[in-house]
Formats: structure tokens, sequence, C-alpha cells
């Protein structure tokens, strides 16, 4: 089996790794370490969830020089805050055990604290396209130092309309240094990013399935409008981690808010929250003191967390791609999940068409909060149940 150390990753990292579990390399490591650390420029197509975070954090922490203040030496560009203080958190730990300091720089928090973190001289900085021009302007950072890039997560960096303004900050750092570029897919705007600010990069591909149907328990549950948050309530409370998906601010808002009142332990999230708001509730989450997070489609890209194992359509989605995006929130790491799409009987019709689009064969049926069998969605099964619709 190969090891960190077997890739050229340092004793002192690879001892940190080791205290807190992680003795071997996950496949996305495994091929890009060793590049990495050579001084390539490397290109990584590796989904969400594979390890990508200590592929290109490990060999920056190992060659990285000591920055002085407003100068960092590294910079790490992601789309959301709540990546950016992922990245931030898994690498800050192991950046200490060789005196590098690893901050995170991003929207919604305040500037001059970040400011402050800049003056003391940072090696590397994780940032969202967004802030970091914003701290460029303001000249409480400058580029010039820079000897290596990541660009992490590209393609949802293009999504959310995020390029130019990476291209902007790209274009302000120096000639010389190296760029590790991570993104689920390759072409496009993402492959022109490549051949602009690449240079004969590494190419690796980790094979990572596709999040399939077969992979989750599908169940499609008729409620009546004034049953169906009891209905979610009953689930949730018979589940570990559960996330539910509405379609706008408002709803999730009001949704946590119901389930709250039925004794669940739920939060919202969404676009429209404060930045300190949103990182409780997705700590709290990950922590075990939330057993619900209700949250948007946008605000479920910065939602990053395995062992959840159920995944509640509360609305609908907008169509079969949305579907499985949501649902293989419960799909991570390998790990099976149940997805319960909860149906009024004016979206019957537009849930029936998703249902052949995914082609899934499961059948809608009629369930009320009292139902005992919504204390185990995975263990019955719809098709030989004589309450089908």
């Amino acid at each position: 089996m190969t090891t960190f150390t077997d890739l050229g990753v340092s004793p002192d990292l690879a001892a940190a790794l080791d205290a807190r579990g992680i003795t071997s390399p996950f496949p996305v490591q495994e091929l890009t370490i060793a590049d990495a650390l050579a001084g390539r420029d490397v290109c990584g197509k590796a989904k969400t969830g594979s390890g990508k975070t200590l592929a290109f954090g490990l060999p920056l922490l190992q060659m990285i020089d000591t920055a002085v203040p407003r100068r960092p030496r590294g910079l790490i560009l992601v789309p959301t805050r709540e990546l950016a203080l992922q990245v931030r958190d898994e690498l800050a730990p192991l950046g200490a055990a060789r005196n590098v300091s690893v901050i995170a720089i991003y929207g919604g928090a305040k500037l001059e604290t970040q400011a402050a973190e800049l003056v003391e001289g940072a090696e590397l900085v994780v940032a969202t396209p967004g802030r970091m021009i914003d701290m460029i302007e303001r000249k409480e950072v400058f580029l010039e130092n820079i000897s290596k890039v990541v660009i992490d997560e590209a393609d949802r960096m293009a999504d959310m309309g995020f390029l130019p303004q990476v291209e902007w900050i790209l274009r302000h750092v120096p000639g010389g240094h190296q760029t590790l570029l991570f993104s689920a897919t390759l072409d496009g705007v993402v492959d022109t990013l490549i051949k602009r600010y690449q240079t004969d990069p590494a190419m690796h591909e980790v094979e990572s399935p596709q999040v399939t149907v077969e992979q989750m328990q599908h169940r499609f549950l008729l409620v009546h409008e004034m049953d169906k948050v009891k209905v979610a309530g009953s689930i949730i409370r018979s589940s570990n981690r559960t996330i539910v998906f509405v379609r706008t601010k408002r709803a999730a808002d009001r949704v946590a808010e119901n389930l709250r009142r039925e004794g669940v332990d739920a939060a919202s999230i969404h676009g429209d929250l404060r930045q300190s708001q949103r990182e409780k509730a997705l700590r709290d989450f990950t922590d075990g003191k939330l057993t619900a997070l209700v949250a948007t489609d946008v605000a479920a890209r910065g939602i990053h967390v395995d062992e959840v194992d159920v995944v509640i359509h509360y609305d609908p989605p907008e169509d079969h791609k949305a579907y499985l995006h949501r649902s293989g929130r419960t799909a991570r790491a390998g790990a099976n999940g149940v997805v319960a799409t909860l149906v009024l009987w004016n979206e019957e019709l537009e849930v029936r068409r998703l249902l052949k689009r995914l082609k899934i064969d499961q059948p809608m049926v009629e369930v009320f909060s009292n139902d005992p069998r919504l204390a185990d969605l995975g263990a019955w099964d719809p098709r030989s149940d004589s309450a089908v619709a």
C-alpha cells in the first residue's frame, strides 16, 4: 500500500496526518502529490469529497516559503465561503506542524479582521474571488510573492459566474508560479482556463462513478398540506442527519421554524443569512447538534458532509438533474441513503414525469404523519404496498 512518505510528503507532515488517523492517500492524492511536489502544474479531474484538499494542500504546505506582512506565498481560490472555511480548517492544523499560517478570506465577515491576519504574515490564503479582489484593490494584500496558485472546484466557479473574477486575479499574479487546478469537469470554459493559465500540466483523472439512482432508496410520498411538516418531522426523528430541500429562501426559514415547533433540531441555510449564521448552522449540523438542515439548492453547494442518511425533497426538484444533485448528498463516500420526495396533490403530475425521466419504478404512496413506516423508510417496499396511489 502506498504511503504519504512514498509520494514524497515530508516526515513531519506525514506524522501530523497519522496523528489525525490519516495513514494512506486517497486516489486523487496518490495521483497528483508527486507531480505537485516536483513543481509541475497539475490538472486534476475529481469530484467534491474525493480528498482534493490534501492533494493540493500537502505540496503547498511542504514547499511554501515564509511570508512577510501582506505578501502571502500561496493562494487557493474556492467558490464559496463555506468551502474556504473547510479548506482552511483542514490545512491549518497541518500548517502548524511546520509553522505555516493558513487563513481564509471571504465575504460576509469583517474585512478589518481578515486584513489584520494578512498583516501578521500568512503564508497561505484560501479565498473567494470577490473578497480577494476587494483586498487587492484596497492594497491590503499584494501578489508579487505568490509562487503557488490553486483553483479549486473550477467547474463550480464557472457555474456561479466567478470565472471573470478568477481570471482577473490570475492576470495579477506575476509569472513563474506553479498552478494547480481541480475540477469535476474539464471541458468548456474550464478547458479555456487550463490552456490560458497552466503550462504543460500533468493531467490526472480520478475515476469516480456518477451518483446513480441505484445507490439510493427512493420513496415518493403523497402527503396533505396540513400534515406535510409533521410527515417530514416523523422521518427526521428516525434519522441521524437529514438535509431538507426547498425551492426558496423564504421557504427554508419557514420550514425550519415549523420543524422546530415539531420538536426537531433544525436550522435553515441560504444566501440571505449572515455568514456567521450559515457557519454556525453548518458547524452544528456537522457536529451532530442539528439533526436537520433546511437548504435551498444554491446554498447546498457549500454543504460537504458525509453520513447524511436521509434527503427529503420537501419541494420537488425542478428537473431530474436537480433530483440527482440533491439526492447525491446522501450517497457520499460510497454510502447508500434514503431519498424521500413529499408530493402534494397538485404536484403529482410533475413528479410522475420526473419518475419517468429518472427511470425509477416506484409508486407514490399516501402517508400520514402517524404512519409507522416513516420510522424506517428503507425497510418497506412501496411496490408491494396495498396503499399504492
